[in-house]
């Protein structure tokens, strides 16, 4: 549980103890109490990444829909191997050819005559890695249409807009890759995130000593911070960083109705192998 929280927050050993301790094993207690008395370097907003695969995604004749979705193995290697990406490329088509809702659905669908379930067991058997469908959605623009971005294998934006042509949908989608927003504006934030972080802003500010008034300003300030960090309109254009998305999207008379960024193996743990104990290992003969 230390090492976990260690991961989550980047704070020392014995804090991360200490922290356990004090909410009796509770980690998401102790990520806020590690935050508000400072000691953390960093909230991370998911797991370590590990597990490899591809993101892949496909787009209607009309743009008006787009699928994204990840498929997973256990290699780098079995990654690039071109049975793995044969596999890949049939499972978005289907998707696409059979408009599914759910990771289930697609693995339901038949192709050339075999279910893809079957298919991904064969496959597993073939390679000797486990191979897995591990999420897929879909985006739907009816007013507008979609567009979508893959930086190399590992990440994957589609952006569903309004007033925009393809390349600014291009842009945006690309913008999504690098930055990774969490929201499209101010008023998708849930309230509960929204007063979390707030309480915890107040501790970090109360710890100051300034007045109450001073406090409430400073607060209010790094509220609008971390609401601009967070939100895709928020956020300064990654191509032209001296205007927001928001101005980018009014200067083209624009909008963004949502949009689905995919990192491979994101919020996956993977077991870190130590070479040289594993040399050591065998050498005593172990």
């Amino acid at each position: 549980m230390v090492k976990e929280l260690r991961e989550i927050t980047g704070a020392g050993m014995m804090e991360c103890k200490k922290a356990l301790v004090e909410t009796n094993g509770d980690i998401e207690v102790a990520v806020e109490n590690l935050r508000k008395s400072g000691a953390a370097k960093a909230a991370k907003k998911s797991g370590r990444v590990a597990a490899d695969g591809i993101i892949k995604v496909a787009t209607a004749d009309d743009n008006k829909s787009a699928y994204i979705a990840e498929i997973n193995c256990e290699t780098d290697f079995v990654a690039k191997d071109s049975n793995f990406l044969q596999f890949a490329d049939t499972l978005i088509q289907a998707a696409l050819d059979n408009n599914v809702d759910s990771v289930e659905a697609l693995m339901a669908c038949e192709v050339d005559g075999k279910n893809l379930e079957q298919a991904r067991t064969d496959l597993v058997a073939k390679i000797g890695e486990n191979i897995q469908l591990r999420r897929i959605q879909k985006v739907v623009a009816a007013d507008g249409q979609v567009g979508s971005y893959l930086h190399g294998k590992n990440i994957g934006v589609l952006v569903a807009a309004t007033g925009a042509d393809e390349d600014l949908i291009k842009d945006l989608a690309m913008h999504v890759a690098a930055s990774n927003p969490q929201y499209v504006d101010a008023d998708e934030v849930p309230a509960d995130v929204l007063e979390k972080e707030k309480e915890i802003l107040v501790a970090q500010a109360q710890d100051s000593g300034k007045p109450a008034e001073i406090i409430e300003k400073m607060v209010e300030g790094r509220i609008r911070k971390y609401l601009a960090e967070i939100t895709l309109k928020g956020q300064n254009f990654v191509k032209d960083p001296d205007v927001t998305v928001a101005k980018l999207l009014k200067n083209n008379q624009a909008d963004v109705l949502n949009f689905v960024r995919f990192e491979v193996g994101e919020g996956i743990e993977k077991g870190e192998d130590n070479f040289v104990e594993e040399v050591m290992s065998q050498a005593r003969g172990k």
